[in-house]
């Protein structure tokens, strides 16, 4: 804690020997593989390789091609350094396909490194780390895509007015989040790139996203939606971060990057995982351009009874990343198939996750992005059971644009990542709800019943509240289904419920999402439509 305290005030800073002794420290204290080549390797190899000859005559690894190299001031013998200890690292670590952030780290560190074998030394003990749910450096182009979209979906949750920003005036969201690692690591100026980089050898890859997140909140304070209008928002964003000084001081940045909270470690890793499965299962492991394979919403062919294509791109653009990678798939539709409960759940299940839209008589349009199968509510037995994860979330598209996310999105503090030994099985008593008709009489044969949790029994990958100790246990309450209707958020009222006719529906506001009601609270649907994922 006192070494964290030490390196996000700067204390380093000051001296460079006191910094280059700290680096040199920090790295050998790094778990990594039992064979991992050192500062006598290098002088082998490089004595091997190189001898009489100039560097010029040996080409660059394959894993640096497309790459920038940034040299952060060094002279042309430290350029050569670099290269030297760059085409060593592709010799010894032929494992290592694709990684642009890794000239970058390697110039800031021969600025602190005796030699150039200490550089090599301390650099290949940050690619061969092995430390649980932690990375310094990704090896594959798979691995970069992923923590991009792992960076965009941690900017969608923890930036959304930046992110709605983009979203609006973008036609590729993503294509802006995968220049993360170079904002940080290429555009920013030497003296925040250092700072950063006292940062990231004490905590690893997570220091990271916090610092572009804390970026993307600084750029969206520096501009108006109306300034960007036609704007290439790709090169205003790195002239930004290049012009950082004339908007905020390193010390500023770095404290409002550690007052964003994010989840744990673990779970970051857990989201990255997910993200990884997704571009295995679309067949994305070698170097392409994301167009090819990043599906956004397809404005030309996209047709929905409920939302123009604008307003489902930004929903779209709210979904987790892993998820748009797929085009959208009209699942159910009450103009189509009816207004049938039994009809909504056997076109939807099989499918996760699914987006639900409903249109109201009044024309108020809002819906949910729901992760799990609908078919998990048959786990539960006769008691109906909530189930879902905390990447459920509500919102509304007409008259106004808005989501409402799981309460512990914006405050992760409120609930404890769960001890490894321990796995809870949260059960709250269950409630009743008498759901009335819009014209205010009772109708009993409307009776929902407010659901006991169950616990899952399978892992989700990603915010599954089996990972959390939760103050409250209305506070998780996703998603529901019975023969009776359908809820969506639970705890002090519904964000959404349905009856099974598909036809009434209640909104009020919940503890697991903390919304207001997203429509007139007793409401008529005039239709309801579910897409899923192809």
């Amino acid at each position: 804690k006192e070494l964290k305290k030490l390196a996000r005030e700067g204390y380093w800073a000051a001296s460079r020997a006191l910094r280059a002794q700290v680096y040199h420290q920090l790295i050998q204290q790094v778990a990594c593989r039992l064979v991992t080549p050192d500062a006598l390797v290098y002088r082998d190899v490089a004595s091997r390789l190189f001898g009489k000859l100039s560097v010029s005559s040996h080409p660059l690894p394959e894993f640096l091609e497309g790459c920038s190299m940034p040299t952060y001031c060094l002279n042309l013998e430290g350029v050569t350094a670099l290269k030297k200890i760059l085409i060593c690292v592709g010799n010894l670590f032929p494992d290592i396909t694709y990684s642009p952030i890794l000239p970058s780290l390697v110039a800031l560190l021969l600025h602190y490194s005796e030699d150039e074998a200490q550089c090599f030394e301390n650099i290949s003990r940050l690619i061969a780390s092995n430390a649980p749910h932690t990375s310094y450096i990704d090896q594959s182009f798979l691995a970069h895509q992923a923590s991009c979209m792992t960076f965009g979906d941690l900017a969608n949750k923890h930036c959304p007015a930046a992110h709605k920003l983009i979203a609006s005036t973008s036609e590729n969201v993503f294509e802006i989040y995968s220049e993360w690692l170079s904002w940080l690591f290429h555009d920013l100026p030497f003296n925040y790139a250092i700072r950063i980089f006292d940062v990231y050898l004490l905590e690893g890859q997570k220091v990271l996203y916090r610092i572009a997140l804390a970026l993307l909140k600084q750029y969206r304070l520096s501009v108006t939606s109306g300034e960007l209008e036609g704007t290439d928002i790709k090169a205003d964003v790195q002239a930004f971060v290049q012009n950082i000084a004339e908007h905020v001081t390193v010390n500023k940045l770095l404290e409002k990057a550690f007052g964003i909270r994010l989840f744990s470690r673990k779970e970051i890793w857990l989201l990255q995982m997910a993200n990884r499965k997704a571009l295995m299962e679309r067949g994305i492991t070698m170097v392409q351009s994301r167009q090819s394979f990043h599906l956004a919403v397809d404005i030309q062919n996209f047709s929905s009874s409920i939302v123009t294509a604008q307003e489902m791109r930004i929903v779209w653009s709210w979904i987790p990343e892993r998820f748009s990678l797929f085009p959208p798939l009209l699942l159910f539709s009450t103009s189509e198939d009816g207004c049938s409960l039994q009809r909504f759940y056997a076109c939807c299940e099989g499918y996760e996750p699914t987006v639900l839209l409903i249109k109201t008589t009044e024309g108020e349009v809002c819906g949910a992005f729901l992760s799990s199968d609908w078919s998990e509510r048959k786990k539960s037995g006769a008691t109906p059971g909530f189930f879902g994860t905390g990447e459920c979330f509500v919102f509304t598209v007409r008259p106004e644009t808005e989501r409402y996310e799981w309460v512990f999105i914006k405050k992760p503090e409120l609930a404890k990542a769960v001890p490894r030994s321990r796995q809870r099985s949260p059960s709250p008593s269950p409630a009743s709800l008498l759901s009335s008709s819009p014209d205010g009489r009772s109708t009993s044969s409307n009776r929902l019943t407010v659901p006991t949790l169950q616990r899952k029994s399978r892992l989700s990958p990603f915010l599954a509240i089996r990972h959390f100790l939760l103050p409250s246990k209305t506070a998780s309450m996703f998603m529901s289904g019975s023969q009776e209707g359908i809820i969506i958020g639970g705890g002090g009222g519904q964000a959404l419920s349905l009856d099974a006719s598909l036809l009434w529906g209640r909104t009020e506001h919940c503890e697991t999402f903390d919304n207001p009601p997203l429509c007139q609270e007793n409401f008529k649907v005039q239709l309801l439509e579910v897409w899923g994922f192809q």
